[in-house]
């Protein structure tokens, strides 16, 4: 009809919620968390408000809020130049985490979530595969077929006293159709600190291994741990190398900011420029600490910005948030639209998508209690029909997505079975 075009029929989306987020400070996280030290996190209830109105298949769309960088890396006929944007993509996908300390709902089993935006070029679909482990597997394709691109999510959540760490285990997949070129790589690991006391702030740390399986070309990135006086906080630096290890370029930035690709060479002088002038000041100072604890205030990074080596190329850069952002979550522009409903959509999507979840568009609206309660009534009814399920050992079966081997790595994934768009229906769980 003549909604296609839209996306999912809306025209114009929204700036803001329907209603600003709750204050959290009477709450206590630590009366929930004492009794897990150690636990897998999936397990435990959290009090609703600790979420935030969006589904994890909703936060998962996220990583598509720069969908441009990989239109960008298509139109490019180098090899090393389409990397640069790849990493950049890979980079900003995480971006949008930052203070971002409200936890996504837990998907139900067989919840789905589309998004088609036309003004960003893509379509995506995304399905709880599984529930215990969670899985959500999602297939994103540009509109004018350039790219796709595909993945699933296992987010193994450990509670470490002060810091409940997220390693996101999964592979992500980039296919650029028209260089019959496929990249894969898996995301950082995030980590949410003072949890109990103080202000909650995010880190991303780990390594980050891009891998072009055409070329062999291989960009390794790191993202940084903030490390106890904060120098490193929140940066990424790494190389591009090609297949024999020779390092093509540098890379450079802040997930938070922004990422810049400059020539090896003059970024390993400024390295050991910066590191002979941090020597200095240092025996200068004698500093005298053995304190190898995590820090518990989230540090204040040296300089806001990124220092900028010259002969740099600015490969991304962060979108601002709204003004409105601290009222609401913390979301960017795009994350307010992603629970966006119309009454010309309703009609459209299927009956599991996440929008039309009740406690969620129960604590979008403000309504905490209802927001609570439907949550638990979801649970008690995923409960119940698992149990009829292993009575008449009946097994679930996925709907969009089925387990085979990535066609890159060889490894399990969870891959699109198609047909999702003919908007045909039928046989759908009642999650709801």
């Amino acid at each position: 009809g003549s909604g296609e075009s839209l996306s999912n029929g809306i025209k114009k989306h929204r700036t803001s919620l329907p209603s600003p987020m709750f204050s959290r400070n009477d709450f206590s996280i630590w009366s929930i968390l004492r009794k897990c030290i150690g636990m897998e996190l999936s397990k435990i209830t959290m009090p609703v408000i600790f979420n935030e109105p969006l589904s994890f298949l909703q936060r998962l769309t996220e990583y598509m809020e720069h969908t441009y960088l990989i239109h960008k890396a298509s139109s490019l006929s180098s090899t090393t130049e389409r990397m640069q944007c790849v990493a950049a993509f890979a980079v900003s996908a995480v971006a949008s985490q930052w203070e971002r300390t409200g936890k996504p709902f837990n998907p139900l089993l067989g919840e789905t979530y589309e998004l088609i935006r036309d003004d960003l070029g893509f379509r995506l679909l995304s399905e709880q595969v599984s529930h215990h482990p969670p899985i959500s597997a999602f297939y994103a394709e540009g509109l004018n077929n350039d790219f796709v691109f595909h993945g699933s999510i296992y987010p193994k959540l450990k509670f470490w006293g002060k810091s409940v760490e997220a390693e996101p285990k999964g592979t992500m997949t980039l296919e650029l159709l028209e260089h019959n070129e496929a990249y894969t790589w898996t995301n950082p690991t995030c980590c949410v600190h003072n949890i109990i006391v103080g202000k909650l702030w995010i880190e991303q740390y780990g390594n980050v291994e891009i891998t072009n399986h055409k070329t062999g070309e291989k960009c390794v990135l790191s993202f940084k741990p903030c490390g106890l006086f904060g120098k490193e906080l929140h940066k990424v630096e790494g190389y591009i190398q090609d297949k024999s290890k020779k390092k093509l370029c540098a890379l450079y930035g802040k997930w938070t900011e922004c990422l810049y690709s400059v020539d090896p060479a003059t970024f390993e002088a400024y390295k050991k420029n910066d590191k002979k002038n941090a020597e200095e000041k240092k025996s200068s100072k004698q500093v005298l600490v053995g304190n190898t604890e995590e820090p518990d205030e989230m540090p204040l990074p040296d300089s806001e910005s990124v220092y900028v080596i010259p002969g740099s190329i600015l490969l991304w850069k962060i979108t601002p948030r709204p003004p409105n952002s601290a009222q609401m979550y913390n979301f960017t522009s795009f994350a307010m639209a992603l629970n966006e409903l119309d009454k010309e959509m309703e009609s459209v999507i299927p009956k599991t998508d996440c929008r039309l979840r009740p406690d969620i568009r129960a604590m979008e609206n403000g309504e905490i209690d209802l927001a609570s309660e439907e949550k638990k009534r979801l649970e008690e009814k995923q409960r119940t029909a698992r149990k009829n399920r292993s009575k008449s050992e009946e097994d679930w079966k996925t709907r969009w997505f089925h387990q085979g081997p990535n066609p890159y790595t060889g490894t399990q994934d969870w891959l699109y079975s198609g047909n999702y768009w003919d908007r045909n229906y039928f046989n759908l769980p009642d999650i709801y």
